[in-house]
């Protein structure tokens, strides 16, 4: 019996987020907006996008011991996470600098601080809560060796979702675990280095090639392209007028992870977090933007 539809292990920053009128180019300085800080980090994003929708999830991270921690602390809790796998100390909480221009698009730069000490010991501490997922996610705001440890550890009949957001080469072993691996065009060009070639189809294709069990390319408002060895399907974006696509990715990834997890298929898993990730551009921030299950149902 597994106690938990989602375990994710990955990183939790506070988001300072400014909005400008447009990004600055090399050595300009715009003005912006009053800064806001919100919670955030891909891995605090996808654990409040799934409690949000009424998975029974937990979050393995670590944060510094000061207010932007207590910050994502508070945050978890509120929206049902289980924070028994919050790691304090070793170094200030991580954060993620974002710039937002009028169409909703960001730019993010990320301090990792506490992410960055979340260590592959951290995850063999930390057993119970992967024997008791129906479903691992993890992201790379968190040390390549964290995420390896992860894989070499899930139990059998344990689900591994990567998002490999910032994109780096993958071990192997890393890929082989992945079911699926869910990358953007720009990931999946790193990824496959620079290898992939001009359709969505193409790129899907070399990254199959490297071992993922299946892999899900995300192509903005043109949806997203699901495929594994048997087929390549494509999923139709949930057309919306965007606000801010901060985090919008982290609950897609989230919503995806969590279907899976109840025996969706992946077409359908993903036609459904297509609406929870359309639903999350629509309002400002990242955790408060994410959706209930009710909100994606009357989307």
């Amino acid at each position: 019996m597994h106690g938990y539809d989602l375990l994710v292990v990955g990183s939790a920053n506070a988001d300072l987020v400014i909005g400008v009128d447009r990004r600055p180019a090399a050595g300009e300085t715009v003005l912006g907006s009053d800064l806001v800080t919100h919670p955030g980090g891909k891995g605090a994003n996808q654990a409040v996008a799934a409690a949000r929708l009424g998975a029974r999830t937990a979050l393995l991270a670590r944060v510094g011991d000061d207010a932007h921690g207590r910050l994502l602390g508070d945050s978890l809790r509120a929206a049902g996470v289980d924070t028994a796998g919050i790691l304090t100390g070793g170094a200030p909480t991580g954060v993620a600098l974002i710039t937002v221009d009028p169409s909703g698009d960001n730019s993010i730069v990320v301090s990792p601080g506490a992410n960055g000490k979340l260590a592959p010991e951290d995850v063999r501490a930390s057993d119970s809560l992967l024997r008791a997922s129906r479903v691992v996610s993890a992201q790379l705001e968190i040390p390549l060796e964290t995420v390896e440890e992860v894989v070499r550890n899930l139990p059998s009949g344990t689900r591994f979702v990567l998002n490999p957001s910032p994109p780096r080469p993958l071990p192997a072993e890393v890929l082989a675990a992945c079911d699926p691996l869910i990358v953007n065009e720009h990931e999946a060009q790193v990824i496959t280095g620079g290898e992939s070639a001009g359709t969505p189809e193409e790129w899907a294709a070399a990254l199959l090639a490297l071992g993922p069990r299946s892999v899900v390319v995300t192509l903005g408002s043109q949806g997203a392209l699901v495929a594994d060895a048997q087929s390549m399907t494509r999923v139709p974006s949930v057309k919306v007028e965007a606000v801010d696509t901060t985090g919008a990715g982290d609950a897609f990834t989230a919503a995806l992870a969590w279907r899976l997890g109840t025996g969706s298929s992946l077409p359908d898993a993903a036609a459904y977090a297509a609406r929870v990730g359309a639903a999350a551009v629509t309002r400002p921030g990242a955790q408060e933007s994410y959706p209930t299950a009710e909100e994606v149902e009357a989307l």
